[in-house]
């Protein structure tokens, strides 16, 4: 079994302690398109690669699947998860994406979201691999991640990005173009059948009431005033992501086997 312990000076949870549940670089839409080109149905096992704070396990359960296995390796945030999944056949396991123990050919749609982005790039095809050996021939693999644009960005530009990402959200980010992307999942057999983008505008008014609604909005807004040093991380979060707005984007993207 593997364990992490949640670091906490983190951005994403540091966002989840102020009330924010939507953690997705494009969006709860760029999910839900994610989740509707998945297709999923009542026959079908399901496979979520880092749920996190479930956001995304509670629209994936409505689907009402024969099964589910969200595959977290933060321990604290598996065991919050535990505590609201928990039956013979909706299951949080405490394993790395790379290594979840799941059968061979045994999942009908795997799912993950920002958690390649947050992987080197051998960890990455790591994990997409380990995706391809648990689907069955025919299964689809779902990835929502945050992206670099346009393809012919250069390599320094991209550091630049990574670097002031890696400073602030305190994870080494390191996001790709729309064609690495879809390259990175060819190399490991998959074809691509869906690449849908959306702004990566996490932090921006608009988005925040779009995921979370006007109440949850004003809460989150509350929380963040009344918490200084929060507050402070949290703004130099939307500094950097304010000053690579037009290098960064969201891409959802479907493969099968």
């Amino acid at each position: 079994m593997s364990h992490q312990t949640m670091n906490t000076e983190q951005g994403h949870w540091i966002l989840a302690r102020m009330g924010k549940r939507v953690l997705r670089p494009g969006g709860k839409v760029l999910t839900q398109k994610l989740i509707d080109g998945l297709n999923i149905r009542t026959g079908d096992t399901v496979v979520e690669f880092a749920p996190g704070t479930g956001y995304t396990a509670d629209i994936l359960l409505s689907k009402q699947p024969l099964e589910y296995f969200g595959i977290e390796l933060n321990e604290e945030a598996a065991d919050r998860l535990k505590k609201k999944i928990n039956s013979e056949k909706y299951r949080i396991i405490n394993a790395s994406a790379s290594e979840t123990g799941l059968g061979e050919g045994s999942a009908d749609k795997v799912i993950g979201e920002a958690m390649l982005t947050m992987q080197a790039d051998h960890r990455k095809s790591e994990i997409i691999r380990e995706a391809y050996r648990i689907l069955k021939k025919g299964g689809y693999y779902g990835i929502h991640e945050l992206g670099l644009t346009p393809d012919t960005m250069a390599d320094d530009a991209k550091r630049e990005v990574q670097q002031g990402l890696a400073r602030t959200i305190k994870v080494n980010a390191r996001p790709l173009t729309r064609k690495e992307w879809c390259t990175l999942l060819e190399n490991e057999g998959f074809t691509i059948k869906i690449v849908e983008e959306n702004p990566m505008d996490l932090l921006k008014v608009y988005r925040i009431i779009e995921d979370e609604g006007i109440l949850r909005t004003l809460k989150i807004g509350f929380n963040v005033l009344t918490h200084p040093v929060e507050r402070k991380k949290i703004f130099e979060m939307r500094a950097v992501f304010n000053k690579f707005e037009k290098d960064m984007t969201s891409f959802a993207i479907i493969a099968e086997k």
